[in-house]
């Protein structure tokens, strides 16, 4: 690896105002970077492994300096070993920065660049994020690994019904969880030889799926005891509260309660522009999977089992509006108002009343 003189260690101690600008175009099994100085000269561009070795080797020889990056697969553990190395890390949110984006020339050793320069004239414009503690990813691991599990039934519960229809035979109507050998009871000799190894499996895959139920709800007793107050709201369990907890996990990363739903992108987007002011669809920001959970709750909320609460009534008068989408509309707004609520609860400590606004209206009008 080429040295710099210019790169000579200080100590430990971390500058107040970084002398070096660095971006790094982290891929896959190499990474690009590109070092700026003071004047915004470049004087460094090189590539490394992608590896904490090779990362260690690069930048634990150069004095504290700030780095951008782009959020991907390895910005993770990438930011946190750089921080501990003494660096400023600011990891830029990658669908928000247009000049690379939006670039027709589109090359590792150019985004490297980039990154360095927005760096350098202000970190705002790389819509910075926060990535969460080592802890929360592995332990948020759990809840992805059971998601994928979840979708991979589903897929085999989907392939076996399309090929009982194909013979001109259906399996009995059930959730993917109620699926066993024994649905097929119904079925020809045949089709139940036929597909007997691919219900086994689906079968097996209940039973990892009950396991990883079983850890969710141990860590969400043992290590995350703030989920009890999320769990107050009825169709809010183990799950959507950890999944909540560990995404957000700094709830005071928030000003207020509403910003919560934003982060999740169930925000309708704008675009006003003089007097045109269009209604458009939910931003789909955030992070995905917690944004379907949150939609998974308000379904509960809105569905035969959902308990009478404030929320409850105030989705089923959207729905009652009418109108094409007055249901999806009900549902997305009521996983929106969900996640303030979850914040609320959470920062509050509160006891949460379903009817808290309702029951003040009687008392109003009484």
């Amino acid at each position: 690896m080429q040295k710099i003189s210019t790169m000579s260690r200080s100590g430990n101690r971390i500058l107040k105002k970084c002398q070096l600008t660095i971006g790094l175009d982290l891929g896959d099994r190499f990474s690009s970077y590109c070092v700026l100085d003071d004047d915004g000269e470049i004087i460094l561009e090189q590539r490394g492994a992608t590896t904490p070795e090779a990362v260690k080797q690069i930048f634990g020889r150069m004095a504290p300096c700030c780095i951008a990056m782009e959020t991907g697969t390895h910005s993770p553990w990438v930011s946190r070993l750089l921080t501990a190395l003494g660096h400023e890390v600011i990891v830029a949110h990658a669908q928000k920065v247009r000049l690379i984006v939006k670039s027709r020339r589109k090359d590792d050793r150019i985004d490297a660049r980039t990154l360095a320069r927005l760096a350098r004239i202000d970190p705002e414009l790389l819509s910075p994020v926060q990535h969460r503690s080592a802890q929360a990813q592995l332990h948020l691991t759990e809840i992805r690994a059971r998601a994928g599990l979840v979708s991979a039934r589903t897929a085999l519960v989907n392939a076996a019904r399309g090929l009982v229809k194909s013979s001109g035979e259906r399996l009995r109507k059930c959730g993917t969880q109620q699926v066993r050998r024994e649905s097929t009871s119904t079925l020809s000799a045949g089709l139940q030889e036929a597909l007997e190894p691919l219900l086994r499996e689906v079968e097996s895959l209940n039973e990892r799926i009950q396991e990883y139920d079983r850890r969710i709800a141990r860590m969400a007793k043992e290590t995350y005891p703030e989920t009890a107050l999320l769990k107050q709201v009825k169709g809010v369990g183990d799950l959507i509260a950890t999944a909540y907890v560990l995404t957000i996990e700094d709830p005071h990363r928030f000003r207020k309660s509403r910003d919560a739903g934003c982060f999740v992108g169930l925000q309708p987007g704008r675009r006003n522009s003089g007097e045109s002011e269009p209604q458009m669809h939910i931003s789909k920001e955030g992070d995905e999977y917690l944004r379907t959970l949150l939609v998974q709750g308000a379904h509960y909320i809105l569905g035969p089992f959902g308990e009478d609460s404030d929320l409850r009534r105030w989705g089923q008068q959207l729905a009652a509006r009418g109108g094409k989408n007055a249901k999806k509309r009900a549902v997305v707004a009521v996983a929106r108002k969900l996640a303030v609520l979850l914040h609320r609860l959470w920062v509050s400590g509160e006891v949460y009343e379903p009817l808290r606004n309702s029951q003040k209206e009687l008392r109003a009008v009484a």
